[in-house]
């Protein structure tokens, strides 16, 4: 009986390859097994890996937005001002000049229909809408509106929301050449309501006689078709003075036409070149308008680079090629010219 109970329970080799594999297998079927129980909870309940983030994801989100105007708002003369007045003022590539009523008498006879379609889409060395995309459709047919109406058209400008108001250089602050930027220039640019157009001596010859004191008091109090402080309230009354010093210095002709006039010593703030950019060369170097080199393409401004600083603010300031002098907008100081070339060329090395 005591050999029995000693014996093996494996008697042969089949029973022992049936151990070996039990051992093997019946260890990873537990395995298996308990993985399925631990993941269970998951399966069946129809999430994916969507439901998972959805679970886990913040109980808050913090959104960056861009701040902007709204859209549409610019009136006809500010948008002239922003894009047209580059090539218009001058007659840049062949644009018609405003006020010029001969080269604006087709444009008129073809009517608004078309004139608004050609100047959203361009037509000729002019981009689609002046080399701007950022413009609505509205705000391009109010800037042709308003440069045809300076032509004698009578054309409606387009409705639409407010207008955006210009900002103001801060009260006392404002030197003449700005403040003739901001509300003298409108007429005397054009010689609207037959004001003097600055830089035009025979205009001015008349009042330099009178001498400043005279010329300042109509300007603060209006003179004939030209409204009070030149229709800006807010104007003071050194303000006014500066501005009737920079245009009638800008007409003055010689010693024996009158006395000199004094121009009051304001410290000049620096110029600032991006904003000249934005205002008098983007029209042309955006899109490469009449050869002018692309801003910050490299390849163009190479050969310019090379020419030195000396040679591109020569060139800016006196013209060259299609390009007319100070970029068409006379008014510009040569610090202000020149700041622009920095800016533009700096984008470009």
């Amino acid at each position: 009986m005591s050999d029995h109970q000693h014996e093996s329970p494996i008697r042969n080799w089949k029973q022992l390859v049936v151990v070996v594999v039990a051992a093997f297998a019946i260890p990873i079927v537990l395995i298996i097994l308990l993985s399925q129980l631990v993941s269970s909870g998951s399966k069946g309940s129809g999430d994916d890996d969507h439901g998972v983030l959805d679970r886990i994801k913040p109980v808050g989100e913090i959104k960056l937005a861009v701040a902007s105007g709204p859209k549409g708002a610019l009136t006809g003369d500010q948008v002239y001002e922003q894009v047209c007045k580059t090539c218009h003022e001058g007659g840049l590539a062949g644009a018609h000049k405003i006020g010029d009523k001969a080269a604006w008498a087709k444009v008129v006879a073809q009517g608004p229909k078309v004139t608004y379609e050609n100047a959203i889409k361009g037509i000729r060395a002019m981009p689609a809408k002046g080399g701007n995309p950022n413009l609505e459709d509205i705000e391009v047919q109010r800037a042709v509106a308003f440069m045809v109406n300076k032509a004698g058209a009578g054309w409606m400008e387009p409705a639409g929301p407010a207008a955006i108001a210009r900002p103001a250089p801060p009260m006392e602050g404002r030197s003449g050449q700005q403040v003739v930027a901001a509300a003298c220039g409108k007429c005397h640019e054009t010689g609207q309501g037959g004001a003097p157009k600055i830089g035009d001596r025979a205009a001015w010859t008349g009042r330099l006689k009178r001498g400043l004191d005279p010329v300042v008091k109509s300007a603060l109090k209006g003179h004939a078709g030209m409204p009070a402080r030149g229709g800006l309230a807010d104007l003071s009354d050194a303000e006014v003075k500066r501005a009737v010093e920079f245009m009638m210095n800008s007409g003055a002709a010689t010693a024996a036409v009158a006395a000199p006039v004094a121009v009051a010593a304001a410290a000049p703030a620096a110029a600032d070149g991006k904003k000249v950019y934005d205002t008098a060369c983007v029209a042309c170097h955006a899109t490469g308008v009449a050869g002018a080199p692309k801003f910050a393409d490299k390849a163009a401004w190479a050969p310019r680079l090379k020419t030195g600083a000396d040679a591109l603010y020569a060139s800016a300031l006196k013209g060259k090629g299609a390009m007319p002098a100070k970029g068409g907008n006379a008014a510009l100081s040569d610090a202000e010219v020149k700041a622009s070339v920095d800016y533009m060329t700096a984008a470009a090395k």
